[in-house]
């Protein structure tokens, strides 16, 4: 082989070898370029979801404060101890009034509300209310049943009021605090018991599912 042959191959192999490292390099920057453009598209799709989740995230809070919202309670003391001798299945019940249109959160915070009043009454030592065995009973015998009815307006949620006080049922009406959906002082559930169903029933038994 001459000289200028080899020089020749010299001249294409350099040729080559220039030519291969500049489409690497553009190959480098195609991917790097692709990858930039994917990582923005995930911190973009990031920050989108981010952004609903937080929107979310508000309305649920603002769910949360509405439900949470203190209530102004009232509620007489009633001695149930009468009702010990009634056997069978004790249980709560809580009677929402329709009238008020409470959205099913409202409804459920009001309910809260009348179930920790009764508990808090019946369970107190100091209080005429005071029912040790009508708790066990409804505690550990059938856990701590509890049923909710409606009732169409504030009249009927009265009288229904007045027909427990005078069977000795521990009872209990919740008044909203008027906060968000309703006026204050809004009377909204009616907490009965825990008392045994059978006598509940007496009052109830004419009341619908809520």
């Amino acid at each position: 082989m001459g000289q200028t042959s080899i020089v020749s191959l010299a001249a294409v192999a350099g040729v080559s070898f220039v030519a291969g490292y500049y489409i690497n390099q553009l190959r480098d920057y195609g991917s790097n370029l692709n990858y930039k453009r994917q990582g923005y598209r995930r911190i973009k799709s990031n920050s989108s979801s981010s952004t609903s989740s937080n929107s979310t995230d508000d309305y649920t809070d603002d769910d949360d404060e509405e439900e949470e919202e203190d209530s102004e309670d009232e509620g007489i003391d009633i001695d149930s101890t009468n009702l010990n001798e009634v056997p069978g299945e004790v249980r709560m019940t809580l009677i929402v009034r329709q009238d008020l249109k409470m959205g099913k959160g409202k409804a459920a915070a009001q309910c809260s509300h009348a179930t920790l009043a009764l508990y808090k009454k019946i369970t107190n030592p100091q209080s005429a209310a005071y029912n040790p065995d009508m708790v066990q009973r409804w505690e550990y015998g059938n856990g701590q049943a509890k049923i909710t009815l409606q009732v169409p307006n504030q009249e009927e949620m009265d009288t229904l009021f007045a027909q427990a006080i005078s069977l000795g049922i521990n009872a209990y009406i919740v008044h909203d605090a008027g906060r968000t959906q309703i006026a204050a002082g809004s009377a909204t559930v009616l907490g009965l018991g825990p008392a045994p169903k059978a006598v509940i029933d007496q009052i109830t038994s004419d009341l619908k599912l809520y």
